[in-house]
Formats: structure tokens, C-alpha cells, sequence
């Protein structure tokens, strides 16, 4: 089961990352506004999360679409897709609703489609009939949640990928419009398959992962599939790439908290139960790692902590310091707010050294990434 991610980056950033992969994206939502997906380090179900997903691919769930996919038969080559497929990057609501649904269901029936088991697609029929060969998209993540279940307790875990890459979950997307309201909602569901050697201690199920630089999303969200088929389903194994797991925060627990210390692991040789340390260390893993360093963080931190950075009564003089000086004080000797204002402003540079060290590692190679495009075949 995956019922918590964690998702902190923007679009924007979001879109690079996946296109440094080889991935296509010719349309992304916008970093902020109402359209704008929800960034958190504790996502959760009924969040507004980010999908890729084949722009063309929603035809038939109204008559609008009908005509179009009609429209399209008629001037396209449906043994051609990458003449006219295009790829999106679009805010989706985590908990799917059927495209058959009357009313806005409840928030407990929304839960029961957060997931979608891989061995429930394999018969014909079902829910997720229509789903299955005309809607699959992509769940972007940086990371999920898992919970221990230790006697009464339920301690939780991170599970991340060791080389810093974005997670790319095999999922689900419907669409639907709500009658009176003339409301239309997109969301989504995640695939979960049976767990991998490195997470069974863990649970028995997790995410089907994708690795972006693979032929795998091309063919999940190749168009011209229209059947679910032996090759569709055999995607739908566990991960076989290098996982980093390990114990996190219980604050993690309760939908709403959101800090970047949720991902910080708790009991690891470099934290030493103490977030700052583990931003402040220089180990080589760490510098793998997609998430911004916070090095630079943790050292203002410190600095603002001298007695210059605080605000002091005059002796006795009876001044005042001004309300504004007070308030930038206090928020310079929060952790919190250095932590995140921090990431905010590393987001950037980290992504920036990330594609010069993948650079320097290739310097000499002729090699290029293959667009997603180019594992179509003619036929």
C-alpha cells in the first residue's frame, strides 16, 4: 500500500528533471495559482498531485471528446502515434473517481482508490476496465512513506532512490464531471505490486517504480494500446533498482504536518538523531541526493544565533525595538524556517550541480538520451 509521498518541488522543477531523463513534456502547470499542484513532504490522499501522462489520452469521457478522438481518426494515421501524441505534466486529485460517478463522494470512499492492486487488472472487467487501456499516467514522487507496525506502535519509514532520481509510479487517471455543479475533477490512483526483497520487512506491497530513462513509460503510455495485454501487465513488478529505507520522524504521522525534516533520517550515522548534522555533512551520499543541501542553511543558522542577530532590551533606557526587527530576529533563530526558507532558495543550484555532475561523468562518452518518442515503432 502507498498512502503517503512526499512531493516538495515545483512543477517548473519538476519538468526539468524528467526532461534531463529524456523524458518529453510539452505542457506543465505553473508553479503557483489555482491550478498550481500541492507541494508537501507529507503528501497525502486528496492532495492535488503531479501526473505525465499522454494529453490524448481522455478521449471518450465526454461528447466533447468523442468528437475529437472522431476528428482525429479521420486526419490521422492511428498506426503513426508520434505524429500527433504529446506528453503533459498535469495537477491530478490523489483518490480516484470514476467518470460514472453522480455526487462528490465522501472523503472515506475517496481512500478506498488511493491504490489499485496489479493483480486486480489482470481479469477482464472491473473498475478499472476503461482505466486499464486508455487512461495510465505516471505519479511523480521524490520519495514514500511506509509504516512498521511494532506491537502498538507504527513507526514510519522513508523509501527513496539511492541515485536521487524521481520516482515515476505506475498509476490511473479518470475524469469526471459532477451533475448539477458542472464541476470537472482529474484524479488519479497508484499501482501497487508485491514488495521487493529490500522493503519486505516493511510491508508487503509497494509502488510500481519506473525508471524514467527506461522504455517502460513509453510503452505504458503508448496510445496506439489499446487492449490490456500480457506485455501492460508484466510492467507491473517490483522495483529492482537500489532503494535507500530508513526510519523518519513520527510527525509524519498526522496529515497536515509538513516539514523537510520528515525526510531526514532519523537514526542514520550521519544525523545522529540531529537534523542539523545531517544537513551540515559533506558525505558523498548526500551529495547524491536530489533534495537541496543545507549546508549553507545550517551555517546561517548558527550565525544568526550570535548575540548581534538578537533583539535585546535597552538597559533601562526604556527603547524600543522596532516590531519588524523583533519579528526577522525571531524567524532567523527557528530551524524550521531556516530549514525551509533554505530549500526554497537551494532548489536551483542543487538541480544545476546535479546536471554538471552527471556532465562531468559523461564527458567523453557519445551518448544520448532517447526521447520518448523514439521507442515507437511504425508499424
Amino acid at each position: 500500500m502507498c498512502g503517503r509521498y512526499a512531493l516538495a518541488l515545483r512543477p517548473s522543477q519538476i519538468r526539468q528533471m524528467l526532461e534531463e531523463d529524456g523524458l518529453e513534456i510539452d505542457e506543465a502547470p505553473e508553479d503557483t495559482g489555482d491550478g498550481a499542484p500541492r507541494s508537501s513532504y507529507n503528501f497525502a490522499p486528496g492532495y492535488h498531485g503531479v501526473v505525465y501522462r499522454s494529453s490524448t489520452s481522455d478521449h471518450n469521457t465526454t461528447r466533447e471528446d468523442e468528437q475529437g478522438e472522431k476528428q482525429n481518426d479521420a486526419t490521422q494515421d492511428p498506426k503513426d502515434p508520434k505524429d500527433y501524441i504529446k506528453y503533459k505534466l498535469q495537477s491530478m486529485k490523489w483518490g480516484l473517481v470514476p467518470s460514472w460517478t453522480r455526487r462528490k463522494p465522501d472523503y472515506g470512499s475517496m481512500l478506498k482508490t488511493i491504490n489499485c492492486r496489479d493483480d486486480s487488472l489482470s481479469s477482464p472487467g472491473g473498475m478499472w476496465a476503461s482505466m486499464k487501456t486508455r487512461k495510465r499516467c505516471i505519479v511523480i514522487a521524490q520519495g514514500f512513506y511506509e509504516w512498521l507496525k511494532n506491537g502498538k506502535e507504527r513507526l514510519p519509514y522513508y523509501v527513496t532512490r539511492k541515485d536521487g532520481h524521481l520516482m515515476c509510479f505506475a498509476s490511473l487517471w479518470d475524469r469526471v464531471q459532477f451533475e448539477g455543479t458542472g464541476e470537472t475533477l482529474y484524479s488519479y490512483t497508484i499501482i501497487t505490486t508485491s514488495t521487493n526483497s529490500k522493503l519486505k520487512f516493511l510491508h508487503d506491497r509497494m509502488p510500481v517504480i519506473f525508471d524514467p530513462t527506461s522504455s517502460s513509460i513509453a510503452t505504458w503510455l503508448d496510445l496506439s494500446r489499446k487492449q490490456w495485454s500480457n506485455e501492460l501487465q508484466g510492467l507491473l513488478k517490483p522495483f529492482e533498482g537500489d532503494l535507500d529505507v530508513y526510519r523518519v520522524s513520527q510527525d509524519v504521522g498526522k496529515v497536515g504536518n509538513n516539514s523537510p525534516t520528515f525526510i531526514v533520517p532519523l537514526d542514520s550515522k550521519a544525523n545522529k538523531s540531529n537534523i542539523m548534522n545531517f544537513f551540515n555533512n559533506n558525505h558523498p551520499e548526500n551529495q547524491k541526493s536530489l533534495q537541496p543541501s543545507m549546508h549553507e542553511g545550517a551555517q546561517a543558522f548558527k550565525e544568526d544565533k550570535r548575540p548581534s542577530g538578537t533583539v535585546q532590551k535597552d538597559a533601562g533606557l526604556g527603547a524600543k525595538q522596532p516590531t519588524a526587527m523583533k519579528r526577522k530576529a525571531e524567524e532567523s533563530l527557528d530551524p524550521y524556517n531556516a530549514l525551509e526558507g533554505n530549500i526554497k532558495r537551494q532548489y536551483r543550484d542543487s538541480i544545476n550541480a546535479l546536471k554538471n555532475k552527471r556532465q562531468s561523468k559523461e564527458k567523453g562518452k557519445k551518448k544520448e538520451f532517447k526521447k520518448i518518442t523514439s521507442f515507437f515503432k511504425s508499424k
